[in-house]
């Protein structure tokens, strides 16, 4: 066999002709706990814990580590976290645990199991594992894509060739583009405005246009054609280029030559299993190689090469005679075209993507039930637009409950940013019911409550992500808790959340008692009155605590370095509820070096991120917990103990 190559686009291989030119309940026998009953009432509280402390961003103390890297990663890492912090808080990870580093980089891309969703924070972590472990990253990709999807693997390769940071590149140049475009127009009709009545007024239109109409008409299709001719160059040479730096990359660097070789082994493994299993006829069982593989001659295909690469495995020439004695270009070239006609269109098609009906302009076939949560949250708007009879018929047999809609892989807060859409937040209201149904299938949350930071910090993502986990886990809890949240800024409130909907509900939330500062304790103030007042018994306080914040509380204490849990136990303690302390579920969502408690603090947890998938860990579950058991338990499941490391 011979050894792998990469010829690349016939482009290459040809002369380029000139171009026109242009224009927890913590128990009362824990060491801990005895050592701080024991020093409440003492003016100087010596830290039992050789931890690094530090204070918030409004002066309350906190530990700045929790005692553990792997801890730390897990919990402070969220996806505004700036790439260089996370390539710190990974590399002190890994030398502290590598294996559980890289289960915790995976949890950080898993968008099922109790995965966090943060794909950029993957990608991140991705290219810091291939400049450090490279051979631990390609050899681990086929469980990368089981966390993440298939798509993960191009990407990672188009971002090595062109840059850690091309797609925030992108994004910014086409919102220059959009934007820039809207002004110019304005800016050009206002002149043009402007240019007719001054010659209205000095009588000089009439003789503006003294060239014959056809003669303007022949020179205006001149520019258009050279115009044409320029933008088809200028492609041509994009593609030639773009060719070159993957082929050149390949051939200088082995590292990225074994990675290159382990996405297209991949990919053509997966397509020959699921062309085996579309002519035994098990459909259901065929994956999503064929969806997410580079489709020829595609923006992917052009910077990576892969098709070329992938074609060649499923079509080796030692296999097939009719490749024998033909040049290497020619047989890229029609293996290439193989893959397309005898692969990816056939399994595609049994796939039933959306996209497959949507560019055969096959409207009123696509099969809703089968669109995947982020296809349908993107194309919705098209199926109102092009197939309204019948997308409006599916959505009411999905309330009426004789249909389904897909909503896993999408973030809470995603789904209520939807409720603004043009649908009017139909398809939103569909997949929180259906996101809220699927978690309580696994259980529910018993004597919980949400308490949602409001504060001024939390302004922006961090506000909408608090406000929607918030919500559910009033919807995941059990009467009499079900319904019901704390919000918290300077003055701390119990909410009822009402409303019919979700939109209803969001909007009550948001229109609750907001202010600037983050006082924390208060919020335990009112639990503590609460019991105080109703003499309940330890038994009836609420077990447990999600806190959703930036971790960035208020001052809590006169002594300097008493932290804001510290303070709560010594309330909590002192009127008799020392037994009855909730555990609490510090659940952070920005980027920050507060840290509430040591990582080996019972009756607490310390966990991160905007996905509900962590919610799960907690359903039904009502023992006690620590950080570094949540954590642990967070990457036990079945799919992280494949991953190996061997660099």
């Amino acid at each position: 066999m011979a050894p792998p190559s990469l010829l690349g686009p016939p482009e290459l291989r040809s002369p380029t002709p000139p171009r026109p030119q242009p224009q927890t309940t913590t128990a009362p026998s824990n060491p801990f706990m005895d050592l701080m009953v024991a020093n409440f009432n003492k003016d100087n509280i010596s830290q039992p814990y050789d931890l690094p402390m530090g204070f918030t961003e409004n002066m309350s103390a906190t530990f700045l580590s929790s005692g553990n890297p792997c801890l730390d990663f897990f919990f402070h890492v969220v996806p505004d976290t700036p790439p260089d912090s996370l390539k710190k808080r990974l590399s002190l990870a890994w030398d502290h645990n590598p294996l559980t580093t890289l289960k915790l980089i995976c949890n950080l891309r898993g968008v099922r199991g109790t995965g966090k969703s943060d794909k950029e924070g993957f990608y991140t972590a991705a290219f810091w594992l291939h400049n450090h472990h490279p051979k631990t990253l390609a050899c681990n990709l086929d469980s990368f894509a089981d966390f993440g999807y298939f798509k993960d693997l191009p990407e990672i390769l188009y971002r090595m060739l062109e840059g850690s940071d091309v797609r925030k590149i992108q994004k910014e140049e086409w919102n220059k583009r959009k934007f820039g475009l809207k002004s110019t127009r304005r800016s050009r009709f206002r002149h043009e405005c402007l240019q007719s009545k001054t010659k209205k007024k000095t009588g000089e239109g009439k003789s503006s246009c003294s060239a014959p109409k056809e003669v303007r008409l022949l020179n205006a299709i001149e520019r258009a054609k050279i115009e044409k001719e320029n933008a088809s160059a200028l492609r041509k040479d994009k593609k030639i280029a773009m060719a070159k730096k993957v082929i050149e990359r390949y051939s200088r660097d082995p590292d990225f030559r074994f990675l290159y070789e382990r996405v297209s082994d991949l990919f053509a493994e997966c397509l020959r299993a699921d062309m085996e299993l579309m002519k035994s006829d098990q459909i259901r069982k065929i994956g999503l190689a064929a969806k997410w593989c580079p489709s020829i001659d595609s923006s992917f295909d052009k910077s990576t090469l892969l098709c070329e690469s992938i074609a060649k495995k499923m079509f080796p020439r030692e296999n097939y005679p009719e490749y024998e004695g033909i040049e290497e270009a020619h047989y890229a070239y029609r293996v290439r075209d193989r893959l397309r006609k005898e692969v990816l269109v056939p399994l595609r098609k049994v796939l039933e993507l959306p996209e497959v009906y949507i560019g055969a302009n096959r409207w009123d076939s696509i099969p809703y039930k089968r669109v995947a949560s982020l296809a349908m949250k993107f194309y919705k708007e098209k199926f109102l637009k092009h197939d309204k009879e019948r997308f409006s018929k599916y959505l009411e047999d999905v309330k009426a409950g004789k249909s389904t809609i897909a909503a896993g892989a999408l973030l809470p807060h995603e789904i209520i940013a939807s409720l603004k859409d043009e649908d009017g937040g139909e398809v939103a209201e569909l997949q929180w019911q259906r996101m809220v149904n699927d978690l309580l299938q696994k259980g529910k949350l018993r004597t919980c409550m949400a308490v949602c930071d409001v504060s001024g910090s939390m302004t922006g993502t961090p506000m909408e992500v608090s406000v929607a986990l918030g919500v559910l886990v009033s919807e995941l809890s059990e009467e009499p808790w079900k319904g019901k949240l704390i919000t918290f800024s300077q003055h701390p409130q119990l909410q009822l959340v009402e409303g019919r909907n979700l939109k209803e509900k969001t909007n009550f939330v948001r229109c609750m008692h907001w202010g600037m500062n983050t006082d924390f304790q208060k919020v335990f103030d009112l639990i503590l009155n609460v019991a105080v007042q109703g003499q309940l018994k330890p038994e009836q306080m609420v077990k447990r605590l999600f806190v959703f914040s930036d971790m960035e509380f208020d001052q809590a204490s006169a002594s300097p370095w008493e932290t804001d849990y510290q303070v709560i136990v010594k309330k909590f303690t002192e009127k008799g509820y020392g037994e009855a302390i909730p555990q609490i579920v510090f659940w952070n969502l920005r980027d920050s070096r507060a840290t509430p408690v040591p990582g080996n603090q019972n009756g607490v947890a310390l966990v991160s991120g905007f996905s509900k998938n962590l919610i799960k860990m907690f359903l039904d579950q009502d023992g006690d917990i620590n950080p570094e058991a949540v954590m642990e338990a967070a990457i036990s499941g079945e799919e992280y103990q494949k991953l190996v490391v061997l660099d």
